[in-house]
This record gives structure tokens, sequence and C-alpha cells, in this order.
């Protein structure tokens, strides 16, 4: 059993992320530390997965579709944050706003070249879940589906080759969100992530983040915020900023909710009677 192993593992990626600013003045330091962090841990989690094993096939599954991919996702993203900034020619004008276009439009290249119109892409995107124990389990690689070379430098111990891809695109996910920011910036970053703002550094996001992305939701479809005319992908990026927290990507993580067998509102329904009890308290 390896649960412990990953429950500890996503326990240090929250508690590193809590400490983590998008200050620019800060971003190259912060990001190449976030960097050596999770290929540390990369590297533990690997050591307790070739020596524990799994204790069955939908633990595996489990491992390579959703935990090995958050590590190793976050691990590329923080490594292309730090390189783009430490390249990055100055920290404004029209030649910082290029530089990060330019960013912007290779990433968008990739997409096209490596997922658009993929039936992986497809498949993992729309929350399926019928083939998980071809693309998430060791052994499995079909050739004849056309893979990428790099499928011959992977450690089959420790890869199925898709859990690289869930990886990727996580990855893309998150830094689409960070190029945006810096090519659109929020007039309130500034202000959020200034040193002087004390305030701030204290107020951050408690429950989990499945619950924050609940409540975004449900903003969001309740047209509270704008008249309903922000988006999700802008409602997200705001409280990110907000609560210092980096949430992912939220729309595979409402797919995920979808499916709950009970409730599929948990942290609404607990928001909804936590209210009730104090107000009740209060009379």
């Amino acid at each position: 059993m390896i649960r412990s192993t990953c429950e500890n593992a996503l326990q240090v990626i929250r508690k590193a992320e809590q400490e983590f600013s998008l200050d620019p003045e800060h971003i190259i330091e912060k990001s190449y530390h976030m960097t050596t962090v999770l290929r540390n841990l990369l590297c533990t989690v690997k050591t307790n997965v070739l020596e524990k094993g799994f204790s069955d096939e939908n633990e595996e599954i489990n491992f390579f579709k959703n935990i090995k991919p958050q590590i190793l996702g976050k691990l590329i993203f923080y490594n292309k944050v730090f390189r783009i900034e430490a390249s990055c020619p100055v920290v404004t004008g029209k030649m910082h706003h290029k530089y990060f276009s330019n960013e912007l439009n290779l990433l968008k290249q990739e997409y096209k070249e490596h997922f658009y119109n993929t039936d992986f892409y497809r498949y993992y995107r729309t929350g399926r879940t019928e083939w998980d124990h071809h693309f998430f389990c060791r052994g499995k690689i079909d050739l004849h589906e056309g893979v990428n070379s790099f499928v011959f430098e992977i450690d089959t111990q420790f890869s199925t080759y898709y859990d690289y891809k869930v990886a990727r695109i996580i990855a893309n996910e998150l830094l689409y969100r960070y190029l945006v920011s810096k090519i659109e910036p929020d007039p309130q970053q500034t202000a959020i992530f200034s040193d002087g703002n004390t305030a701030n550094r204290d107020f951050f996001w408690t429950d989990s983040k499945n619950a924050l992305i609940e409540l975004i939701y449900a903003l969001h479809a309740s047209g509270s915020i704008s008249h309903g005319k922000a988006g999700i992908r802008k409602i997200s990026m705001v409280f990110q900023l907000l609560f210092r927290i980096q949430l992912g990507d939220v729309h595979h993580a409402f797919h995920r909710m979808k499916d709950r067998t009970e409730s599929k509102s948990i942290f609404l329904d607990q928001l909804k009677l936590s209210l009730k009890q104090h107000m009740e308290k209060e009379l």
C-alpha cells in the first residue's frame, strides 16, 4: 500500500504552494525552489513505489492517472516558469509583453502538435474511465498506436507513458494561465503580492482545493459575479491570486465532482449547514 506515501506527497505540495508567490520580484527564486522540492519529492515517491508496489490494479490506476501526474505536471510547470522568467530580457514595457506573447504562441503551437484532436486527449478531458486499465497500468504500451519515441527512454517500472501525457496537460493548463496573467495582468495583483501588504500574508484558503473549485463553479453558475459575464478561468485566477493557491485543472476536477455517488455539492451543503447553525446560535 502506498496510500500514505501519496497523501504525504500531496501534503508537501500543498504546503510548498501556500508559501509560493507570483510576486515578479521573487518569481525566479521561488519557481526554482518549487522545481527542487518537486524533483526531490518525485524521487522519494518513486523509491516508495518500487519498494512497496501496489495492492491492486485500482491503486495502480489511481497513482498513474491522478497522483504522479500532479507531481510531475507541477514539476514541469515550475521548471518552465523558471526558464521563461530567467530568460526574460526586461521586466516591463512592450518588449516584456512581446516576450510573453511569444511564449504563449509557442504553448498554443505545442497544443496543436501534440494534443489537439488526439483520442487520448479527448478521453482524458471528458473524464472517461473504460480504458484506464490500458492507459494507466504498467507494461501495456502498444507500439501500434504510433507513440512518441520518448517512450523508449522511460522507466517502465515507474511510468505507463500516458501518465506523462496527463502531466503535460496539467503543466500546459497551469502555464497557459500564468502566461495570460503576464500579458493581461490583474490590476490588483501587485497589491495582493506586495511585500508591504502583511495582512494578505495571513489570508489564505484553508479548506480543500475541490471545495474552492466547487465554490467557483457555484458563483459562475449563479451569475453572481459581473452579472454572469465572468468566465471560469477569470474567476479561478482571481481566487488563486487572492488566496495564494494553485488550483490546477479546475475543469477536470469539476468533471470528477459530477461523478460523486452521494452529494455532488459536498462543500456547499456543509457551507449551508454551517451558516444555519451559526444563525441559530445567534438567536
